[in-house]
């Protein structure tokens, strides 16, 4: 025979209070402290947000919503490695970056990380210490941020045409406070004699950085590289084309490979006509 949850709870409380007539009734009242009233125990507001993408490098908050949690008390653990990390308002680990963060007299309760980093990511839980504890799970992702050139890794360009580079920023922990780009490795300098040079960037979630230089020459071929001032930079190449095919600058000159094909097949049919038998 099963016992719901009522019949238990009111079985422990008769007995109780026969425990108190017999003078032994201080574990029976620990174990009705224990065990949570039907009806009013302790238990996780699901309509917050359990699914968490946070940024390397800036703070982030895991949150966790508990209703009539009573004389309970409510803990983080990291799914990992089954390490406890804090319990009440207290934190349980020695890695600093863990905080507890609880304001008396309300529902929420918090895991604070700083300086996250990729390794962070992953499944945390909240606990509620009922008899057996309850948890509810909260999914962590930490992301890294990404610099990207439209276009990349090459560009060709016919010359005297407009070379426009777009360089776009994701995931950064705020926008960029500055984006500086090269040519070469040589900072571009937008008030140098050669002129035509403008740059224009939008901050935002993703931040968008163009460079735009007019009347391209031979002189501007080479290697441009975006770099923003708190995310990885990105490079492209650049090739300026005086009325060649793409195709021919990766084979030197595109005449000169197709001689060499017809040069070798001669070869070939000079070769077999002489091992032919008379």
């Amino acid at each position: 025979m099963i016992l719901s949850s009522q019949a238990i709870y009111f079985i422990c409380l008769l007995l109780s209070t026969v425990a108190e007539d017999t003078g032994g009734s201080k574990k029976f009242r620990d174990f009705l402290q224990e065990y949570p009233t039907p009806g009013t125990g302790p238990y996780f507001d699901t309509s917050i947000n359990s699914n968490i993408t946070g940024l390397v490098g800036k703070n982030v908050m895991i949150n966790c919503r508990v209703k009539n949690l009573g004389n309970r008390t409510v803990s983080w653990v990291r799914h990992r490695d089954i390490h406890l990390l804090t319990v009440g308002r207290y934190t349980y680990t020695s890695d600093q970056r863990f905080e507890a963060i609880h304001t008396p007299h309300t529902e929420e309760w918090s895991l604070q990380i700083r300086y996250p980093q990729i390794k962070d990511s992953g499944i945390y839980e909240c606990q509620i210490s009922t008899t057996p504890p309850v948890g509810h799970p909260v999914y962590l992702t930490i992301v890294e941020p990404v610099t990207e050139i439209l276009g990349s890794p090459e560009l060709f360009i016919n010359m005297g045409s407009t070379i426009n580079l777009t360089c776009l920023v994701r995931h950064a922990p705020e926008p960029p406070p500055t984006m500086t780009w090269q040519h070469n490795q040589l900072v571009i300098n937008f008030d140098s004699p050669r002129g035509g040079i403008s740059l224009v960037t939008e901050k935002g979630p993703v931040t968008t950085s163009k460079l735009l230089i007019q009347k391209a020459a031979p002189s501007d071929s080479g290697f441009y590289t975006c770099s923003p001032s708190n995310a990885n930079s990105a490079s492209i190449r650049v090739h300026i084309l005086n009325g060649e095919h793409p195709a021919a600058m990766h084979h030197g000159h595109g005449h000169l490979t197709r001689l060499s094909h017809v040069t070798l097949l001669l070869s070939l049919v000079f070769i077999l006509l002489l091992r032919a038998p008379t």
